[in-house]
């Protein structure tokens, strides 16, 4: 009988030499999935660099949600934003780190994956054929295992790590802040971790092939804003204090790594000349931010020009 549905499979149940006995068309076990043959075969293949940077994206939105809110809350004469942050690293760091070693194969910091062929593979269950029109035969499987779940485990190593580590750490050290502020940070990561899983579960497929674009586009609004906000019109307003420096070098990465999955560095002496293009916003608008100030286009309009 054909095995019918576009991610139906023959498991193998027994080989003996050359001889293969596969059972009846259905769901590939997990680490499996089909090929062009309609067999199951096991995830044996090396996660290509585009995918690693898909899953550098994904642990990127926790530590990046952890460090806004933390500076939201912290306010400017808290002394316990730079302890946070680094507490935030690290457990963001130790998760990625444990997810990596939990994975298959086990207590290496490596993972062995399926390719991603389309974007029809994240969303399988979409996809279970009804060959009489009445009976649904049920496929559903992780086609481009694991880079669906394994996110769902980092951000429930995050959430874990987080519980145990910075209430103690808030407590001792954010004397600065009254006892209704200081927890906030705390507060707002259990509300956007619940977001993210629930982004990773529906548009997970959606947001392997758009994060590059995303990354960028984000990246570039940020630094306008924050730039704006802090009155910066000159390379001088950079300098004064380090913590604007720090903010532009690292939307600066944020940009280099936007171009890099981009590109996917697949012609690397034609692709990474594009790096050179990462302090343009920057110096962009420091040029051009004297021609838009708004109290001289106001002056400029009450003079007639």
């Amino acid at each position: 009988m054909a095995c019918l549905g576009l991610y139906c499979g023959k498991t193998l149940l027994f080989k003996n030499g050359s001889s293969e006995i596969y059972g009846e068309c259905g769901v590939c076990p997990r680490g499996q999935r089909t090929n062009a043959q309609k067999y199951c075969q096991p995830c044996t293949e090396s996660p290509e660099l585009y995918d690693w940077l898909y899953l550098g994206f994904m642990a990127m939105l926790p530590l990046v949600l952890h460090w806004f809110f933390i500076e939201w809350y912290s306010g400017k004469k808290s002394s316990s934003a730079l302890f946070q942050h680094i507490t935030a690293l690290f457990e963001c760091t130790m998760a990625a780190i444990i997810t990596l070693l939990v994975s298959d194969p086990v207590g290496v910091l490596y993972i062995r994956s399926c390719r991603v062929l389309m974007l029809s593979d994240w969303y399988t269950m979409l996809y279970n054929p009804s060959p009489d029109y009445v009976t649904t035969v049920h496929c559903t499987h992780e086609a481009v295992y694991p880079l669906y779940t394994i996110v769902f485990v980092y951000y429930a190593f995050c959430l874990v790590l987080m519980m145990l580590l910075r209430p103690l750490l808030v407590k001792k050290i954010a004397c600065g802040l009254g006892k209704s502020d200081r927890f906030k940070s705390i507060y707002a990561a259990l509300y956007f971790f619940p977001i993210l899983t629930v982004l990773q579960a529906v548009g997970g497929g959606l947001l392997y092939y758009a994060f590059p674009y995303i990354i960028l586009v984000l990246s570039l609004v940020t630094l306008a804003v924050y730039m704006s906000a802090s009155e910066i019109e000159n390379c001088y307003d950079l300098l004064v204090r380090k913590k604007r420096l720090i903010v532009l070098f690292s939307h600066w990465l944020l940009h280099a790594y936007g171009i890099v999955s981009i590109s996917r560095v697949d012609r690397l002496e034609h692709d990474l000349p594009l790096l050179a293009l990462v302090p343009t916003p920057a110096l962009f608008y420091l040029f051009t931010a004297k021609f838009t100030e708004p109290s001289r286009i106001l002056s400029e309009g009450a003079n007639g020009h």
